[in-house]
């Protein structure tokens, strides 16, 4: 009769184990469940052994003990592991959205080089025209014409510089963008004399 609190203990200890490893192969128990689980049957163990009057009681106690201890720090453990995941969400919405910012700032930086070439490609289209003005000027200043036409005795040399855009001071600079000039990065000249 000594022996039947024994058999009871390991039976019990067997079913709640049996029972954790089905529920543990389907996948749907938490960490509560897991550590009342555990933490009972540890208890049931511990009580049983320090009870030795009482064996029975003592599993019990040991078991309701133990079970509301696995209970608290599976609790515990699912609170980090929610931490965790809100971190590690937190993080990847902010390494989302920096990507983001660095894939608008390289579609404005391409935009602003393309408007910056076609900007350069219109100042030198202009300038392309400016330079092919004096060249009708002179052109008109070679063939005998009045003072009126030209401004000029005939003969006379004409002045090669567009007067609609830059002052009497300034001549263009036919060698714009060429580095190997005197005022390379500008489109006019100051006179020399």
């Amino acid at each position: 009769m000594k022996k039947l609190p024994y058999i009871f203990s390991l039976l019990l200890a067997f079913v709640m184990l049996a029972q954790s490893a089905t529920v543990q192969a389907q996948n749907k128990v938490s960490p509560q469940a897991k550590g009342a689980i555990i933490g009972g049957l540890g208890g049931a163990a511990a009580g049983a052994i320090i009870n030795k009057k009482n064996r029975v009681v003592g599993g019990a106690v040991g078991a309701a003990a133990g079970a509301g201890t696995g209970y608290m720090i599976g609790r515990n453990i699912q609170n980090k592991r929610k931490a965790q995941a809100a971190e590690a969400a937190r993080v990847a919405a902010a390494n989302r959205a920096e990507r983001a910012e660095r894939s608008a700032a390289a579609a404005r930086a391409e935009r602003n080089a393309l408007a910056k070439r076609a900007e350069a490609a219109e100042r030198k289209a202009a300038l392309a025209q400016t330079n092919q003005q004096p060249q009708i000027l002179q052109q008109q200043a070679l063939q005998p014409a009045g003072l009126a036409a030209t401004g000029f005795a005939s003969g006379a040399p004409a002045m090669m510089y567009n007067t609609n855009n830059m002052a009497g001071a300034y001549l263009p600079n036919n060698s714009y963008g060429d580095r190997s000039t005197p005022y390379a990065s500008s489109e006019v000249r100051r006179k020399s004399w």
